[in-house]
């Protein structure tokens, strides 16, 4: 720890280089993760500056990875390494759908031409991040396709931007030097480029190395950063296809639909393309984003993707961002706004890991050096890279071509052979090979008629029998304000991705559910419908989300009943139908198994017996096991369709504003911060504002829901701040925005700063005598009052009489000899420090010797200076 003009930096050492992951690197004082850590460019060094002076006391300190926390860093060095599951026998052999007859990883009738574009190493700068990008880009051209083809761009993550050169420290981190070469992680996704591109579809891949080299330094991990850099290459591709252009000249004129556009981002390159669709319809939609896949993404600060159609990919073997935290997108979107018309899925892939859907990622087929981000090759975890469920890297990249490919032709291309595969009914595709896959499907609005959401407690008297329900929201153990309480009970290690808290929107509520108890078989919970939703002929079937209570049996079961206005019922066992309330595989001790709601779905064709035109109730019977808990989510009719998909322009922007202010130097005062509308809404706009990053003591702590009513634009959100004569550092800090519902998010991170207005106190420094048996000299050290900060000198030590290494030595000698450096400080609150020297107690009779300290530099503290302070070793022998 060293004081710095910000606060104090705090910096870890590694043995080894830690990987660069997408979850974000944490800095853990003493067990308590206390902020996001900066990684040196060789990844040995973790660095990050904090203004809470409880770290100077610090035992110990550690790297921990958002998704891991809460399982005392345990977790990685776990992997690989638990005894099987109970349920682990079961998903090695589980119930399969269909297998489809069109595949849509097979190549299509057009030839596909490759070639890249290199615009330059900096050749954009990214308002995001505040710094210059790469423009560089892989493109798949189907040859001889005619017309306007659909435009897919897919996005890499988070990874090593460098490798090789010589070990030296970069003066900075890109573009590269030294000799060190880009990772070409772009490059990696050449299985679903060719597909779609065979089929016809214009397909680019783009770098974003300048992003992941600074994006420890972003406010948002590098979100809008990501999102700038898609929608520059996207300005690219419509000059390239209008008027033309270097380095492609005409080729592209006429060839490319940009009204028509598919966007893929994997790992922190999925919070990149949701922001870029979100952000594209904030400036009016000018591309025609219509598909969204974020495969294996962060959502750091839990944004929507409205009116877009979106698919989720989970693999259950993530080691980088293990929590799953991709979830939210789905579970924030789906009821976000009144009216959506689009459809989204999540499609949660067993035994695949977070790396391999990237070949450049991929060891054996990486150009750079790479690794398999779960670690561990035991045959007993369900993830362990010896495990018979566990995907080798060829078996995972299918699956990403078969669902990138088939998500795309069925939302670009309108190509409805794939639905099956984003509908929930688990239909299979043949290039996807061994894999088990789950889908849970939201149906667009206009095939879908809900009967509950299962958000809100149950209707008076829908509960009988020996049964309870409640909503419940979060994990417990986790810093959460819900209104509701938490669903599961966990170390927080990412098992509960609906539940589990993002990082910069961390007490947000999270999804709301109802748990479902019951104690013996004659628990029934009966909704019933009104006369207005009993004719459900038109839909294909009954289906809602649900998952076994991790602290219950490893599998549970329900029947589900459905009744007409005769009183003829149809009763259908949960189990037969759907693997919803079988445990995923997999044990605690390594963030396993994942805590998810899969798809029930019952299809009306097989409720014989019943009038379709008169349903009355829907039965949840509690009469298949004594005893048990699940979680239940999401009952609706719906049959599967492409829905509506377009830039949500028509929707009002929400903006936080930001702020600076003077602390004062008597009493409380507030900062206060603005969120407003871009214009009037008809409907209330609801959005979830609080404050982030390092608030010291000085500024208070919020956590809000902010509504505005029909025709208000604008909220005010006001924050404590103590004033106070004592000399200290600026605060900065975010107020963050998150989930909003019927609006867009537009500027969703507000930056306050509290400028401190208190002088610098003035420090004076004195000489020392002391005997050369003492061990330990000090310089003193004074403040002519209290700080805050720590405040610090350093300078270097001159030989007089007294010779360095013979007479005394620097406090930093043991594992730097000879050195002449000599640093002091003077502690939060005290007016009194001191540097340190050490004398050497030798036998020699000698008269008093002196030498000298250089002080050069001074923090927190006015001085004049060089200053030259003299020390006076006294004999004793």
């Amino acid at each position: 720890m060293r004081p710095v003009a910000d606060g104090y930096q705090l910096t870890l050492r590694l043995g080894a280089p830690a990987p660069m992951r997408s979850a974000l690197p944490l800095l853990a004082v003493d067990g308590e993760p206390i902020g996001v850590a900066k990684q040196s460019p060789d990844q040995r060094t973790l660095t990050l500056v904090t203004t809470d002076p409880g770290v100077l006391k610090a035992k110990d300190v550690q790297l921990v990875w958002s998704g891991d926390v809460g399982n005392d860093g345990k977790k990685a060095q776990a992997r690989g390494k638990a005894a099987a599951g109970p349920n682990d026998a079961y998903w090695l052999k589980p119930r399969l759908g269909a297998l489809l007859k069109d595949d849509p990883a097979k190549p299509g009738k057009f030839k596909v031409e490759t070639s890249e574009y290199n615009l330059g190493d900096e050749a954009v700068f990214l308002p995001g991040l505040g710094q210059k990008s790469e423009v560089v880009g892989k493109v798949y051209t189907p040859v001889g396709a005619t017309g306007k083809r659909p435009f897919v761009l897919f996005l890499h993550g988070r990874h090593s931007y460098c490798y090789g050169g010589d070990e030296t420290e970069p003066a900075k981190p890109w573009p590269c030097s030294n000799g060190a070469k880009p990772v070409p992680s772009y490059r990696g996704y050449d299985g679903a480029a060719q597909a779609l591109a065979s089929n016809g579809y214009q397909v680019v891949s783009i770098s974003s190395n300048a992003v992941n080299a600074y994006d420890g330094d972003a406010y948002d991990a590098g979100a809008q950063a990501r999102a700038e850099l898609i929608l520059d290459h996207l300005k690219l591709w419509k000059k390239w296809s209008t008027t033309g252009g270097a380095p492609f000249g005409t080729k592209y004129v006429g060839k490319v639909d940009l009204q028509n556009i598919g966007l893929m981002g994997h790992s922190r390159g999925g919070e990149g393309v949701a922001r870029a669709a979100v952000v594209n319809s904030d400036r009016g939609g000018e591309f025609g984003i219509r598909a969204v896949l974020p495969l294996a993404p962060v959502d750091f600060a839990r944004s929507t993707v409205p009116g877009v159609a979106m698919s989720v990919i989970l693999p259950t073997c993530d080691g980088d961002v293990s929590d799953l935290q991709g979830q939210k997108f789905y579970d924030d979107t789906r009821y976000s706004v009144a009216g959506d018309a689009a459809t989204r899925s999540t499609v949660t892939v067993l035994g695949a890991n977070h790396n391999f859907f990237n070949t450049e990622w991929t060891p054996g087929q990486s150009e750079a050096p790479s690794g398999d981000d779960w670690g561990g090759d035991e045959k007993a975890s369900p993830c362990g890279a010896k495990y018979a469920g566990r995907l080798k890297a060829k078996e995972q990249q299918a699956v990403g071509t078969a669902y990138l490919s088939g998500f795309f032709r069925l939302h670009l291309g309108h190509e409805k052979q794939f639905l099956p595969l984003f509908d929930g009914s688990d239909a299979r595709a043949a290039s996807a090979g061994r894999a088990v896959v789950r889908v849970v499907s939201q149906a667009p609005l206009a095939t879908r008629r809900d009967v509950n959401r299962f958000d809100q407690a149950l209707p008076k008297g829908a509960l009988t029998g020996k049964a309870s329900a409640a909503t419940c929201s979060g994990v417990r153990l986790q810093q959460t304000r819900a209104a509701t309480p938490p669903c599961v009970s966990t170390d927080g290690s990412g098992d509960s991705p609906h539940w589990d808290a993002a990082w910069f929107a961390a007490r947000t509520p999270t999804m709301v559910a109802t748990r479902l108890s019951w104690r013996d078989k004659t628990g029934v919970l009966r909704l019933t419908l009104p006369a207005v939703q009993r004719d459900v002929r038109k839909f294909a079937a009954l289906s809602f989300r649900a998952a076994p209570d991790p602290a219950g049996t490893p599998k549970t079961d329900l029947s589900v009943r459905v009744v007409d206005g005769k009183g003829r019922a149809v009763s259908v066992p949960v189990s037969k139908v759907s693997d919803a309330l079988t445990r995923l595989p997999g044990l605690k001790e390594n963030g396993l198994p994942k805590n998810l709601l899969r798809t029930v779905r019952i299809p009306l064709s097989s409720l014989k017996g019943i009038d379709l035109k008169d349903v009355r109730a829907v039965e949840l019977r509690t009469d298949k096991v004594a005893k048990g808990t699940v979680y239940l989510s999401d009952l609706a009719f719906s049959s599967a369709g492409v829905g509506v998909s377009a830039p949500a322009v028509k929707l009002p922007k929400v903006s936080a504003s930001d702020v600076k202010v003077k602390e004062g130097d008597k009493g409380t005062q507030t900062v206060d911060f603005s969120v407003r509308l871009n214009r009037m809404s008809t409907r209330p706009v609801k959005v979830y504002a609080e404050t982030s990053g390092d608030l010291g003591a000085t500024v208070g702590d919020v956590v809000r829901t902010v509504v505005f009513k029909p025709g208000q634009v604008k909220q005010k959100i006001s924050l404590p701040v103590k004033s106070n004569t004592r000399d200290s550092y600026d605060l900065k800090f975010n107020l963050v925005l998150s989930v909003p519902q019927d609006a867009l998010l537009d500027k969703s991170f507000g930056h306050g700063e509290v400028i401190d207005d208190d002088p610098t106190p003035t420090l004076t420094a004195g000489n020392l005598t002391a005997a050369e048996q003492s061990g330990d000299a000090r310089f003193p050290l004074k403040l002519s009052a209290p700080s805050d900060r720590y405040v610090t000198v350093h300078g270097v030590l001159k030989d007089g009489t007294a010779v360095l290494k013979q007479d005394y030595v620097s406090e930093y000698d043991e594992w730097d000899p000879g050195t002449r450096t000599i640093d002091g400080g003077i502690e939060p609150g005290q007016t009194v420090g001191q540097a340190t020297v050490k004398l050497v107690d030798d036998k020699v009779k000698e008269p008093a010797e002196t030498f000298s300290a250089v002080i050069s530099e001074a923090d927190g503290g006015e001085i004049k200076l060089p200053v030259t302070l003299t020390a006076t070793i006294t004999d004793n022998d």
